[in-house]
C-alpha cells in the first residue's frame, strides 16, 4: 500500500509538472504573439510617447512665416518619416484628405466667383490655376481680314481691339483646329462694315453689336488667280460645307455678342470715315484665374490705445478695427483678414511689431478667383478645368498598368 501510494504521488508530480509546462508554454506563445503584432503599438501604448507633433513643428508644418525681411518655412512636408520620431505619420491617406478637404464659395456673379480650396497640397492647386490659364478653351477673334480702314486708329490696334471682345458661344461645340482648314466645325467669321455718313452723324460710336455673324464663311477671296476658268469656285479663306444657322446647335442660338458684351466699344469714326473687315475667330486658351494664399492675421498680445490706433493706420487696406471695451479703452481686432495682401506694414518698422503681429500663409488655404470671359459661366469654367485633371490622371494610370 505505502508502495502504490509512492507510484500516485509519483505520478500526480508528473502531471502537475507537465501542465506547468503547458501553461508557460502557453504564456510564452501569447507574449511572443504580442511581441509578433509589432513593436509600434507597443511603444505607442505608453504613457510617454506624444500622439501629435509639438505646437511649434505644427506651426511649421502648415504655416509660413512671413517676417518683415523674408517668410520662412515655404517648404511642404511631403516624406512620409519625418515625424516617425515622435509617432505621427505624415502619408498621404485618402480618409484623411476626404475630411479636411472642402470648398467654400465666397462670392459668385456670371462674371466672376471667388472660392476657398482648403485642404489640398500647393501642388494640387497649381495644377488647376495651369489648366485653367492654359488648357481650358474658349472662342476668339485670331485673324482679322481689313480690306478698308479710314479710320484714326492703326490697323494693329484695331485687330488687337477685335481679339479682346469676349464671343457668346459655347466653345465645347467647336474642335480644335490644330492646323486644318477652317470649317463649320471649328471657326466663326464675323463681319464689320461701318461708315459714319455727314448727315447722320458727327461721330459713331462702333460696338461689339456692329460685328454680323457670317454662317456661310468669309466672303473674302483668298487669292485671285487669272488662269482660273470662271466656272471654278472661287477659293475663300474657309472651307464651310454647309451653313452654320443649320446646325442643331445654332438652330435657336445664334452666335454673337449678347447683354452687355455688345455694348463693347471698338472705335469711334469721324464724318465719312468707315471700316469693312473680317475677323475669323479659333479655339483659343481661357487665361482668367487667379490664386492666392489665405492670409492669417493672427495678434500676439493685447493691443490698446494709443499702439492700436496707430496699427490701424499702418494698414492701407483696412484689415484692422477698433473696437471699445471697458472703461474708455480701445483694443484692436483683425475684422478683415481676407483683404491683407501681404504689404508688412504693419510689421516693417521692427521687431517690437512683430512681436505683436504675425502674418502667416495657411499651406493648405488657397484662394481662387475665376473670372469668365462671357462665353462660360466660372462655375462651369472651373468644373471643365477638373475634368481635364481628370482625364489627365486617368491616362497616367493606364499608361501605368
Amino acid at each position: 500500500m505505502a508502495r502504490r501510494d509512492e507510484r500516485m504521488s509519483e505520478g500526480e508530480e508528473e502531471t502537475e509538472a507537465e501542465s506547468m509546462s503547458e501553461s508557460e508554454s502557453e504564456s510564452d506563445s501569447q507574449s511572443g504573439g504580442e511581441k509578433s503584432r509589432g513593436g509600434l503599438d507597443y511603444i505607442m501604448s505608453l504613457p510617454d510617447v506624444p500622439m501629435k507633433l509639438p505646437p511649434h513643428v505644427e506651426l511649421q508644418r502648415t504655416r509660413v512665416l512671413c517676417n518683415a525681411d523674408a517668410p520662412n518655412h515655404t517648404d511642404t512636408i511631403q516624406y512620409s518619416g519625418a515625424f516617425a520620431s515622435v509617432g505621427v505619420d505624415n502619408s498621404f491617406r485618402l480618409d484623411h484628405f476626404r475630411d479636411k478637404f472642402r470648398v467654400e464659395v465666397i462670392r459668385y456673379s456670371d462674371e466672376d466667383m471667388e472660392f476657398d480650396m482648403i485642404g489640398v497640397d500647393p501642388a494640387l492647386a497649381n495644377a488647376f490655376r495651369r489648366i485653367l490659364i492654359s488648357e481650358v478653351p474658349t472662342m476668339a477673334i485670331e485673324k482679322v481680314l481689313i480690306a478698308n480702314n479710314t479710320s484714326a486708329i492703326q490697323d494693329e490696334v484695331l485687330a488687337h481691339r477685335l481679339g479682346l471682345i469676349p464671343i457668346s458661344v459655347d466653345p465645347r461645340l467647336f474642335e480644335y483646329a490644330d492646323g486644318n482648314p477652317l470649317n463649320e466645325r471649328n471657326s466663326i467669321v464675323f463681319k464689320l462694315h461701318v461708315r459714319c455718313e455727314r448727315k447722320k452723324h458727327l461721330r459713331r460710336t462702333v460696338k461689339a453689336s456692329d460685328l454680323k455673324w457670317l454662317p456661310n464663311g468669309t466672303e473674302f477671296l483668298e487669292s485671285e488667280n487669272s488662269n482660273s476658268s470662271s466656272s471654278s469656285k472661287p477659293k475663300t479663306y474657309t472651307e464651310f460645307t454647309c451653313r452654320q444657322d443649320s446646325l442643331p446647335e445654332f438652330l435657336d442660338n445664334p452666335i454673337g455678342f449678347k447683354g452687355k458684351l455688345g455694348d463693347i466699344i471698338i472705335a469711334k469714326l469721324g464724318p465719312e470715315e468707315s471700316g469693312d473687315l473680317e475677323a475669323q475667330c479659333k479655339f483659343m486658351l481661357y487665361k482668367g484665374v487667379l490664386i492666392v494664399y489665405f492670409i492669417q492675421v493672427v495678434l500676439l498680445e493685447e493691443i490698446e490705445d494709443e499702439v492700436a490706433e496707430n496699427l490701424k493706420s499702418k494698414c492701407p487696406v483696412g484689415v484692422f478695427d477698433i473696437e471699445d471695451v471697458a472703461n474708455g479703452k480701445k483694443r484692436l481686432t483683425v475684422s478683415q483678414p481676407r483683404a491683407c495682401t501681404l504689404c508688412r506694414e504693419c510689421i516693417r518698422e521692427g521687431e517690437e511689431w512683430e512681436k505683436r503681429v504675425s502674418l502667416r500663409r495657411v499651406k493648405d488655404h488657397f484662394i481662387f478667383t475665376v473670372e469668365s470671359a462671357g462665353a462660360l459661366p466660372p462655375d462651369v469654367l472651373f468644373t471643365e478645368a477638373v475634368k481635364i485633371l481628370e482625364t489627365k490622371c486617368e491616362s497616367v494610370i493606364s499608361d501605368l498598368s
